[in-house]
C-alpha cells in the first residue's frame, strides 16, 4: 500500500506554498503547525480548518479553489520523487499494489496517469471516500477491502506522521520513507517496521 504526497508525489512544499497563498489572499492567518496539522485530513478536514483560521469563504469553495490551484501546478510541473516511478513498477511485477491518499480523487488521477501509473494499482482511495482521513485507518483500511485483502497481511509505504499512524492503525505493517523537509515525530517513526532512506531501498528483500 503505497501513500501519495510525500511519498511517490513531492507534492507537501506545493501544498504548502498553495494552500499558505490561499490562506493570506481570503483573510486567514497562517500558523507555525499549521502545515503538521494539515498533512494527512482529507479534503474536507482540511477546507474546515483553513476556514477556522479565517478565510473568508465556505469549506467547500475553499476546498474548490485549492484544489484547482494544484492541479494547474500538476499541470505545469509533476513533482516525482526520486525513484517514484521504478519503485512501483519493481514492486507491481512482485505484488498487489494499493494506494490510500489524502488527496482528492482528481489529484490522484492527474498523478497516476501523468506518470503512466494508474495500470499498476488493483485499488487506489482517496480519504474523500471514507468518513474519516488520516491519522484514522480508514483509508488504509478500504483499501484492503477493495483489494479483497486483510489488513494484516499488507505493508504500507509512508513518510508522515499521521500516514504512519493511520497505517499502524489499521493493522499494517508500516515502512517508512521520511520526507526530509517534513520528518515525522519520533513518536509516529517508532510505529514503523523499517525506515528506509528513500524509494531506491524499497524492493522485494525490503518487504520481506
Amino acid at each position: 500500500m503505497f501513500d501519495l504526497d510525500g511519498v511517490l508525489v513531492d507534492s507537501e512544499p506545493v501544498w504548502e506554498e498553495v494552500r499558505r497563498a490561499f490562506v493570506a489572499e481570503h483573510g486567514g492567518a497562517w500558523q507555525p503547525d499549521t502545515q503538521s496539522r494539515l498533512m494527512g485530513m482529507s479534503t474536507a478536514e482540511w477546507a474546515a480548518y483553513l476556514h477556522s483560521l479565517g478565510v473568508r469563504m465556505e469549506p467547500g469553495e475553499i476546498a474548490k479553489g485549492v484544489v484547482e490551484r494544484m492541479a494547474a501546478r500538476y499541470r505545469d510541473e509533476m513533482p516525482l520523487m526520486p525513484g517514484a516511478v521504478a519503485a512501483v513498477r519493481r514492486l507491481s511485477a512482485q505484488a498487489t499494489l494499493g494506494l490510500a491518499s489524502s488527496s482528492p480523487r482528481t489529484l490522484i488521477d492527474v498523478v497516476l496517469d501523468a506518470a503512466g501509473l494508474a495500470e499498476c494499482f488493483a485499488a487506489t482511495v482517496s480519504t474523500e471516500e471514507v468518513a474519516r482521513g488520516k491519522p484514522a485507518p480508514d483509508g488504509y483500511l478500504e483499501a484492503a477491502r477493495r483489494m479483497g485483502v486483510d489488513p494484516g497481511d499488507c505493508v504500507a509505504v509512508e513518510d508522515s506522521s499521521n500516514g504512519l499512524r493511520s497505517a499502524y492503525a489499521a493493522g499494517m505493517r508500516v515502512i517508512a520513507v521520511p520526507h526530509p523537509r517534513y520528518p515525522p515525530a519520533p513518536d509516529a517513526l517508532d510505529l514503523a517496521w523499517q525506515v528506509l532512506p528513500g524509494l531506491d531501498a524499497l524492493d522485494a528483500d525490503a518487504l520481506s
